[in-house]
């Protein structure tokens, strides 16, 4: 299906002679320490008025200021918006490491593909549908969602804005910085591709999952990370990995969520996957779910014939 490589050929021989191996590390960690710092102000920040806010209306305070932050619409939406530190943090890093314009990331002609953003958008979406309804068929225990259609309306916009800057935080870190910089120096597909693939996996791991849960999750996420790799491979453009990362998230955050700490804003709640019940069968079923759909997607995206096929850069 990917039988012309020229595009990610490009793409991986467009970093100048400064991306070295200790240049990328140092990249990656001045990227980490400008995500936690605007993490830390955001969250704390937010808690801290979070808290006066509730006092000042009277509302009982119980528990972790934090901890009900983030349980909260507000804090969800600030956990979206500390996403912004890894954009700052590359572009530093981009700067001042490296010497090249952060657009050197997203594609050899450094502008988003806007036709391969729209068809990954697009193939997500009509795979997550698939999705959903096996998982209902799996476990038909949906109800709807605390929030009114109007409030619905109303976070729409601000919810999709801030889930693009989520997403996109990540494949420009991920599948790009990350893959064009090893890609540079390695010709191993099992480095370039499979390391960055594993570290955005990795980070899904949920302490209150159980065993099981946490690897039908983490196996579904690796199936989906090497979709958005093969697409990035296929067009030497990060649009389409932009397109299918948001139509992924926005399924779960607006219309049906599986996350009980992220369903303030969604239309449904199906069973949470961090709680109770799920037996081992389940969990294989929900992974074999994922794989698929996953697989699915890189059919519509890459297939000859598929109306929805994205083509290089």
């Amino acid at each position: 299906m990917i039988s012309d490589p020229a595009a990610f050929e490009h793409y991986r021989r467009s970093p100048n002679a400064k991306t070295t191996l200790p240049r990328l590390l140092l990249g990656t960690a001045i990227v980490g320490l400008f995500w936690v710092a605007t993490t830390m102000a955001v969250l704390f920040g937010g808690a801290y008025l979070f808290v006066i806010w509730q006092a000042l209306s009277g509302t009982p305070i119980e528990g972790g200021a934090v901890q009900n932050f983030l349980a909260s619409p507000a804090g969800i939406l600030a956990a979206l918006a500390s996403f912004a530190g890894i954009w700052l943090g590359l572009w530093a890093a981009m700067r001042w490491v490296h010497h090249e314009p952060l657009t050197a990331l997203i594609g050899t002609s450094r502008r988003v593909s806007g036709s391969g953003f729209l068809k990954g958008l697009a193939a997500v979406l009509i795979t997550s549908l698939l999705s959903e309804i096996l998982l209902y068929l799996l476990q038909p225990d949906l109800v709807r969602g605390a929030i009114g259609l109007s409030s619905w309306l109303l976070f729409l916009i601000p919810i999709i804005v801030l889930t693009l800057l989520q997403t996109s935080s990540e494949e420009v870190l991920f599948r790009g910085y990350l893959l064009r910089g090893l890609a540079n120096r390695f010709q191993n597909p099992f480095i370039w591709a499979l390391l960055p693939a594993l570290l955005f996996t990795s980070m899904h791991w949920s302490p209150s999952s159980t065993a099981a849960i946490n690897a039908c999750v983490l196996a579904s996420i690796a199936a989906f990370a090497l979709l958005l790799t093969l697409v990035v491979y296929a067009t030497g453009n990060l649009g389409a990995a932009f397109g299918a990362h948001l139509g992924n998230n926005l399924t779960g955050f607006l219309l049906i969520s599986h996350q009980q700490s992220y369903n303030s804003f969604a239309l449904f709640n199906a069973k949470p996957l961090e709680g109770p019940g799920w037996t081992t069968l389940d969990a294989v079923l929900i992974a074999a779910i994922g794989i698929v759909c996953s697989l699915l997607t890189v059919l519509l995206l890459l297939h000859p014939r598929s109306p929805l096929k994205v083509g290089p850069d």
